[in-house]
């Protein structure tokens, strides 16, 4: 089995694809080719998928059954002792919201003394 994922890539990206893959929903490709033309369509992909970002994942005999490629994406594949993982950029970003503000709320003080 294989799995493709674009995200902003070129319509005739896509239609190409179709050609080999079955888009089950935008920019989600799944099949069943050959390792060869498994290979070959992945390199049209990182050739023509421009300022898009793309995901090969494909059944594989490994300890996990499969394995994954990706093309200007943020998390990269990392081997770990013969196991991929997805090694996420640590930034510093905050959650949404910034986080609560520092300091009791009134109500709350009011609650906790027992003065309302």
């Amino acid at each position: 089995m294989t799995v493709i994922v674009l995200t902003n890539c070129p319509a005739g990206l896509r239609g190409f694809l179709t050609r080999w893959l079955l888009e089950i929903s935008a920019g989600v490709f799944v099949g069943n080719p050959s390792a060869r033309i498994r290979d070959v369509l992945w390199d049209e992909v990182q050739q023509y998928a421009g300022q898009g970002r793309a995901l090969l994942a494909h059944t594989t005999n490994n300890e996990q059954g499969y394995t994954f490629r990706t093309h200007d994406h943020a998390w990269h594949p990392v081997d770990h002792e013969g196991v991929t993982l997805i090694r996420r950029p640590s930034g510093d970003a905050q959650p949404m919201g910034g986080g609560p503000k520092p300091g009791w709320s009134k109500a709350s003080k009011r609650r906790r003394f027992g003065r309302g």
